[in-house]
């Protein structure tokens, strides 16, 4: 099994916060004209197994170089967004706000897509 398989296959945790409903073609292109940019398609390959929601604990960290506010070397992945507005919950969809709201950077004026890497007040290190 490749690695990225591996990941695929035990990426997702427990519980449905954050969970939208199943990924389609249609909602990927609709989430793509709207953000102005094409998503990876590692990305997508990921969101349809689960489109958002917790990520286990077997891959719950980001590794860094550097130091950050959490850890010596990894920022937390406690969770990730998935593309859709089910419940009110926030989506790669809701990516201008998030932009903004956590003062990321926006090259050219573009609002690229993000993908919280962050628990509770989801700021970036």
């Amino acid at each position: 099994m490749a690695r990225f398989d591996e990941v695929k296959a035990t990426f997702w945790g427990k519980g449905q916060y954050g969970v939208q409903p199943p990924l389609t073609d249609a909602v990927v292109q609709d989430a793509e004209r709207r953000l102005g940019v094409r998503l990876p398609a590692s990305l997508l390959e990921i969101l349809r197994v689960q489109n958002g929601g917790a990520v286990t604990e077997l891959w719950n960290a980001f590794p860094t170089d550097a130091p950050t506010s959490w850890s010596e070397n990894h920022v937390p992945l406690d969770n990730m967004m998935g593309i859709g507005r089910h419940g009110g919950q926030l989506s790669l969809l809701d990516t201008a706000y998030l932009v903004e709201e956590w003062g990321l950077p926006s090259p050219a004026g573009r609002r690229l897509p993000v993908v919280r890497r962050a628990s509770g007040c989801g700021h970036f290190a």
